[in-house]
């Protein structure tokens, strides 16, 4: 018989990790990356299914600091590690701990809980929405080249070691946090994970490499990497691999890209997750052969409604009501009276004898919190109504921000 839900003890730890690695295909974590995890499980954050000693399923809720329009850090429950063994599929046990877990959050005051989806169609049926997308890129920096701004060949690049360099990039990270929704607040211990640095994290790449960008000695910018040498019988062809790039001006930023675009014996840049704003895309000489994708990130969800609409500033003044429909978490089910002017207030209060302007599901509220998803967009897809003319329009800019959310690598 398998158990309820409850919270992980910490002497089950490895049996508990060995559950996740088994449901993301039984490739164990180098020990390295494995004991950096341990440590940083909070424990009575977490949960697990039991049936006998054996762990049938899995789930934790780290609990992060998350950026919001205004530069408002919330409370959030990062939710991490959820598995269900594949012997005891289709009986209910991830709706149970998604269930526990929720209430979990809501007892804990936090107002949002987060996560990337290994697969996206899973947790919409509990009220999480895509609310940010990720830039993949994959640069022939053979063909391509960059149009710098004044002030790049002022700017000092050099290398360093990655784990040396970590204060330095971590002041430059935390000084940008506050200016793009759906980027965490690094919560203590949590920089490790920036530079871990595995044989299977290499996947035949080397060694993780950092460059500091600096002018007038002052640290302004950073960017991790690896490079997988390749050859052909043309010569040359390896990648440039990037982890993770920031800047704290146009200058560093053009001339880290202009480092790695420049390194020897490499042909492509590629990148996991950027912001789909991303400035390369107005500096390189070509778009077409920067092999941009588009893909989902972060999913949002709004554990108490009131709260998490208060805690975001709004781009124009609104007023509205929502009727927010959520089967699976019901004290958020109903109507909403949102006020908010420029300036940063709001106020969202129940009103539960005023008509409704909008009709949306907590899902839709969730992909459009951090604004980089349009009401208006939800709206053409059905998944929003507007009940009173003029509505979607004033709440579309509302939530709209000056730049995309986005989810940093490493999280």
């Amino acid at each position: 018989m398998t158990s309820e839900p409850r919270v992980l003890r910490p002497a089950e730890w490895d049996p508990w990790f060995s559950c996740l690695e088994r449901a993301f295909g039984g490739v164990e974590s180098a020990p390295e990356s494995r004991e950096l995890w341990q440590e940083l499980t909070e424990h009575e954050r977490c949960i697990g299914l039991w049936e006998g000693e054996t762990c049938v399923g899995t789930a934790g809720a780290y609990s992060f600091r998350l950026t919001v329009p205004g530069g408002a850090a919330v409370p959030t429950a990062g939710v991490t590690m959820v598995s269900v063994a594949g012997t005891h599929r289709r009986r209910g046990l991830l709706r149970s701990m998604m269930r526990r877990q929720l209430d979990d959050v809501r007892s804990w005051g936090e107002p949002l809980a987060v996560l990337t989806a290994s697969e996206p169609a899973i947790y919409g049926r509990f009220g999480y929405g895509a609310a940010t997308r990720a830039l993949n890129l994959d640069i022939d920096t053979s063909r391509v080249s960059l149009e710098v701004p004044p002030g790049t060949d002022g700017v000092r690049v050099r290398y360093t070691d990655p784990v040396a360099a970590l204060p330095a990039c971590e002041e430059v990270y935390g000084r940008l946090a506050a200016e793009r929704p759906g980027t965490p607040v690094r919560q203590p211990k949590w920089e490790r994970a920036a530079v871990v640095d595995t044989a299977q994290d290499r996947a035949g790449a080397s060694p993780l490499q950092c460059v500091l960008a600096e002018r007038d000695g002052e640290v302004t910018g950073y960017a991790t990497f690896r490079v997988r040498p390749d050859w052909d019988r043309a010569g040359p062809k390896g990648t440039v691999a990037l982890r993770d790039l920031a800047a704290l001006d146009p200058a560093s930023y053009a001339a880290l890209w202009r480092f790695l675009f420049g390194i020897d014996l490499t042909s492509t840049v590629e990148t996991g997750s950027r912001p789909v704003d991303e400035p390369l895309m107005h500096l390189v000489s070509d778009v077409r052969r920067c092999g941009a994708r588009v893909q989902d990130s972060l999913y949002v969800r709004l554990v108490e409604v009131g709260a998490a609409l208060e805690a975001r500033a709004y781009r124009t003044p609104v007023d509205v009501v929502l009727e927010v429909e959520d089967a699976f978490c019901p004290w958020n089910a109903g109507r909403w009276h949102l006020v908010a002017d420029a300036k940063g207030g709001a106020t969202c209060r129940r009103a539960p004898d005023r008509a409704p302007d909008l009709e949306l599901s907590v899902r839709e509220l969730g992909a459009a919190y951090l604004g980089g998803v349009p009401f208006a967009s939800l709206a053409a897809a059905g998944r929003v109504r507007e009940v009173r003319p003029g509505a979607l329009a004033e709440v579309s800019s509302a939530f709209s921000w000056h730049v995309e959310p986005w989810l940093p690598h490493g999280f």
